[in-house]
This record gives C-alpha cells, structure tokens and sequence, in this order.
C-alpha cells in the first residue's frame, strides 16, 4: 500500500482492525504489539474492552513487558508516599494497560488470550493465565513465532516530525521486532498490516528506525493521544549493587563495546563507570582496598585508568545509563555505520527510561542525533546478518553485561525462571549475548547477581548447586560478579568453577556448598576455602562503602533522582520498614516495637518536611499515631548511619 489509511478517532481506528480481520476469513483478530514503550495503550484497550464485552470476539495480544504504573502498596505508609508521586509521575490521564491488570489478576474472559515472551519482573507470579501462556523464546525468534502463528496485525507508537512541509516518520523506542516481521512477511508473501498511532511526545530517532509514510498501512493521528510517557522512577541503589557495580566496571576495556541493561545493578556499573573517567585517583585507590588483602583473578584484565579511546554502545535496550556515558565523555568510540556509513556511538533496538531520558533524547541534533541509530533485533542481537564482517569489526572488545537470579556452582545460569516453574521474567536476549560474547574475538560475558536474598526473613543464597530451569547453560559459563568479587569461569574445569564461585559466595553458606560438592565428586575431599575468601559478609561491605561514601562516591541516587529531596529520605526509610515488617526474625520483629513505643527525641522538628509530605504532622486515628512514630524512627536510623558514612548499610 502506496498511501496508508489515516484515522483521526482511534475508535474508527478498532472498528478498521475487526472489519479487516472478518474481512480476511479470520476468526479472531491476532495483534501483536511491542515491548515496553512502544504500545500504543489507547488503541489496545479499545481493541480489549471491546472483545471483553462482545463473548463472540476472539482476541489474542502477542506482545512483552507490559508496563502499568505501580499499583498501591500493601502498606498504607508506601501508599502515602506512592499516591502523589504516582500522579507527579505518569499524570491522572495515563491510559493503564487493561488487558494487563486483568490477565496479571487472572480475569481474562474465555475468548481473549494474551501471550507475553517477557515480564516486567515479577507481575505474572500469580497469575495462572499468564503463566501457562507464557512463550518461552529467543528474542531473536520472536518475528519467527509471530509468522508460524499466523498474526496478521502489528501495532505500534510512533513518532512524525515535518521538514520543508513534508511528514517523516520513526518507529522510535521500537523498530526491534517491526522491521524484521515486515521482512519476513514480505519475503513469505503473507500479508502484515502495520498500524503507527503518532504520539506527539514520543523521541524522534533515526537510524533504520525512520521509515517512509508508505511502510504503514494504518496510521492513526488522535489529537486525543497525548497522555504522559511511561517513564520508570529512579529508584536508590544500594551497596551491596554498588560493589557489584564496581566490580564489574573494572571489567570494561577502554575501546570496547559494551551492552548493558536497566535496573539498579546496570546504574551501579554506570556510575562506577563514571566515578572512573571524572575522579580517577579516587577509584584507583579504591581498586586498590577492594581486592587488599585477596587475590586478583587471573586470565582477566581489570581495568582501572579512564577512558582515552571510549566505548561505543552495543545494547537491544538504551536505557539512562548511555545517556550518562555520553554526557561524560565516555561513549565517545564511534563505527561506520553498516547501512549508511554515518558515524555511530550507540546502536540499540528498543528504549526505556526516566522523563529525563526521553527529554534528553527529543533534544539531540546533528552528531549527537545522527550517532544514535535504532535498529532491528536481529542485528544488534546477533552477529549472523549479511553484514556480518562489518558487524564483527565493530564489535571491538565487547563487554556484554547481564542480570541474573541464581548461579549454580557448575557455572549454569537461572535468569527467568523459579525452581517450581513459575517465570518471573523472560529469556529475552540474555542468551543472544551470552552466546555471541563466544562467537567474538575478545569477547566476555558478564552475569551480575546479589549472592544472597531475603526470603520470608531468612537468608538464602543466590549461589546454589542446582537449578532445573536454566537460562544459560554450564557450557556457556564466562564471568560471574557478586558484591564479593569476580569469578572467571570461562575454559575452566569443574571443580575450578566451584572453587571460584565459593569465593565469592557470602560466608553463611560456603559450607554448606562445600559439602555438597564434594558429596558429588566434584571437588577433592580435603579441599579448603582460602582464608581470605572466609569473611564475605554484609559488613564487609558496609566497610567499603564507607571508605568512599565522604569522597563522592558511591551515593543513593548517582545518576538522578525524580523524587524530591524529601521524597529521596522517605523512600529509604520506607524500603527500610517494610524490609522489617515483613522479616520474621526476632530482632526485627523487637525493633518494630520499639519503633512504635519509642519517639526519638526531636525527631518531629528534624523531619516535619517529611511529615508534612505523608500527611502525618497530626494524624488523628490511632493507626495514623503510630505510623508516624515508625516513620520518624526509620528515618531518624537513616540520619544516623548517613552522619557515620554508612547510609543503607544493612
């Protein structure tokens, strides 16, 4: 189609999308949709509520990450402090996803199927319908399942912008999948229709991603759409992913490549990363008291000077942290382009991010603009493309970091995946870069995980010696970071695997783990852990922390903050009291009493800011009372251990 359809009400717009599919001999429509940003809400919730209510309509939504703000905590505390922010956030108009609260919720009718490849974490834990039609795949795979299939229609948020009165248009935070199912269905001769719904906020980015008018079937230009972005809050990082973050920042060669992802390991890593290029004698003496004392791993090299040559950015998702990078002068290393020859800093395949990001992302111009090129999955998730001497070359000393759940003591990796079944995630393109971190020359993988988690009170580790549902097989094993070092795997037997990943695995269950190795043959009887590996506990690195906590380093909120300065401290002393309501030990269960028995001297005056933001300066009911002697305690603890350098040290 030559001249796409345009609808101006996305009401005309689903009523096209029935008719069209009735019209193919379909007798269901089968939309597929993009991850995270790139759904346009309005129009899906038309498509849902309208099959939801109409028991002779089949609709099946093929898609990922599904994004809704965050409903109200359980604690009416967090939904104090959550309640404003929430409309400060993502606005009182935000069209939330409805298909998605009801298949999270279990409430799907019969004749509507929703199937997702990739949680937001943990938002399918209890819901049945979810789970059981989850589809486990590659995202690199995913164009191929839509096409066996047999969907028929994608829709997407785009972006228009008009230069000399001409309209020119971009897939923006999402040519991931669309471009390769257009291919696809082109080559196969089946028939795809694409739907662009413009929304006026949404970044304008070039690269593969800005396509001709023609390449849509549909567009839909509602002056109705134009609700708030999702934009993810910045939350605190702790500093237990703060040492991993350092850790794993040594690990970068300067001009690499790197790939990262989101979440507060992936700030972690940036902000060491910065910590690096902008105060250098503070993070060489600072590489110099994290290993004191232990041996450096060898075969690796760990990399402490500042980035002379700079990185350039390999990444399926852009996320704050390459804008940081840029802004400081340290993704400065730049590829020709394969299909336009323009000089790159970033490819990526979808974005997600803060308002700030999105803003910064609207602002860029000329080389700052032109350097930033969208691209299709396959592309930047692979290296087998026609391109693929081109791609290789550009590759230069990839570091390619990922999040993972759990580690098995043979070097096998659990990402997405519960003991009994249940995902919390997906594998999305964790595999891809695992794998071609092994296809490229000087390439390394990098899993990231906090060696313990709290479990109904009790500690547990994340380093185990099994797991039945593994993301990364033992066979691809490369490097393993937790708050306690840095295990290299990579070519090693394994027995030298389990010896690496005991030392750095926390000290309440190195035994443990010793044992079992050993009960399995796979590890020598009489072997010992090394005397300097035998004190991997928190306050080790609470110690650490502190040491560069007065020098700048290693703050809450490195990267930004979209709380207030008062919203910042009530959202530690927040995290901090659910962390002790929820715990079932009795020093917390004691603490909580005497929280609320006990009002710290002043505390009212030192925090009335605080107060007045959660409405508790003179709360009238009994359960108001003792909410604010909670507070107060929770963060009068947090003025304490930040005065003594040892801010959310526990």
């Amino acid at each position: 189609m030559d001249t796409p359809k345009v609808f101006n009400s996305t009401s005309e717009a689903a009523d096209y999308l029935f008719a069209y599919a009735k019209s193919n001999q379909q007798d269901e429509i089968r939309v597929a949709t993009p991850l995270g940003l790139g759904k346009p809400n309005n129009l899906l919730n038309l498509l849902y509520l309208r099959a939801k209510h109409n028991p002779s309509l089949r609709l099946t939504i093929y898609t990922a990450l599904s994004l809704n703000p965050p409903s109200p905590r359980k604690f009416r505390l967090s939904r104090r402090f959550s309640d404003p922010f929430r409309k400060r956030q993502w606005g009182n108009d935000y069209p939330e996803l409805e298909y998605a609260k009801d298949s999270q919720q279990g409430r799907l009718p019969e004749n509507i199927r929703v199937h997702e490849f990739y949680f937001q974490a943990g938002a399918a834990l209890q819901s049945e319908q979810l789970q059981r039609n989850y589809q486990s795949i590659n995202y690199t795979h995913v164009v191929d399942s839509l096409f066996r299939l047999d969907v028929r229609i994608v829709v997407q948020l785009i972006s228009r912008k008009s230069t000399s009165g001409v309209s020119l248009y971009s897939l923006s935070s999402n040519p991931d999948l669309t471009l390769d199912a257009a291919d696809l269905y082109k080559k196969k001769g089946k028939t795809l229709l694409i739907v662009g719904v413009i929304h006026p906020d949404l970044p304008f980015l070039g690269g593969e991603a800005e396509v001709e008018e023609k390449f849509f079937d549909v567009i839909v230009d509602d002056s109705a759409i134009k609700h708030q972005l999702f934009a993810l809050p910045r939350l605190p990082i702790s500093p237990i992913d703060h040492s991993i973050g350092f850790f794993a920042s040594q690990l970068i060669a300067d001009e690499g490549t790197l790939q990262i992802g989101i979440g507060s390991l992936s700030d972690a890593v940036v902000s060491s990363l910065i910590l690096r290029q902008k105060k250098n004698d503070l993070y060489a003496s600072l590489v110099e008291t994290i290993w004191q004392g232990c041996p450096r791993p060898l075969g690796i090299d760990l990399e402490k000077d500042p980035f002379s040559h700079g990185l350039y950015g390999l990444s399926e998702m852009i996320t704050d942290g390459f804008m940081h990078l840029r802004r400081e002068g340290i993704l400065t290393r730049h590829v020709k382009d394969e299909k336009s020859g323009s000089e790159t800093y970033l490819h990526g395949a979808f974005f997600l991010g803060s308002k700030e990001f999105y803003s910064w992302l609207r602002s860029l111009t000329g080389q700052e603009f032109e350097g930033l090129r969208m691209s299709r999955i396959s592309k930047v998730n692979d290296i087998y493309d026609p391109n693929e001497v081109v791609l290789r070359a550009q590759r230069k000393n990839p570091r390619f970091l990922n999040t993972c759940m759990q580690v098995t003591l043979l070097g096998g990796a659990a990402s997405d995946t519960l003991e009994d079944g249940r995902v919390i995630s997906g594998v999305g393109g964790q595999y891809n870069f695992v794998a071609m971190s092994h296809e490229l020359q000087d390439s390394r993988s990098i899993l990231m995980l906090r060696s313990v988690r709290e479990d109904q009170g009790k500690r547990r580790s994340n380093i185990v010696w099994s797991h039945g549902h593994l993301t990364i097989p033992r066979h691809l094993r490369d490097i393993v970071v937790t708050e306690y070092g840095i295990a290299d795997l990579r070519g090693k037997t394994d027995e030298e695997t389990i010896c690496a990943l005991l030392n750095i695995t926390d000290s309440e269950f190195q035994n443990e783990l010793t044992h079992l190795a050993k009960k399995n043959h796979k590890l020598a009887a009489d072997y010992q852990i090394p005397e300097w590996a035998r004190n991997n506990i928190p306050q080790k690195i609470a110690n650490f922390i502190e040491k560069g906590i007065p020098r700048g380093a290693f703050s809450p909120f490195p990267l930004g903050s979209d709380f207030t300065p008062e919203e910042e401290l009530l959202a530690l002393g927040l995290e901090r009291i659910e962390r002790v309501a929820t715990s079932s030990k009795f020093s917390d269960k004691f603490k909580m009493a005497s929280w609320i028995f006990h009002l710290p001297r002043h505390a009212a005056k030192k925090f009335s800011k605080e107060l007045n933001r959660m409405e508790l300066q003179k709360p009238q009911d009994l359960m108001g009372k003792i909410e604010r002697r909670i507070l107060l305690n929770a963060l009068n603890e947090i003025k304490i251990a930040s005065k003594n350098s040892k801010i959310l040290a526990e």
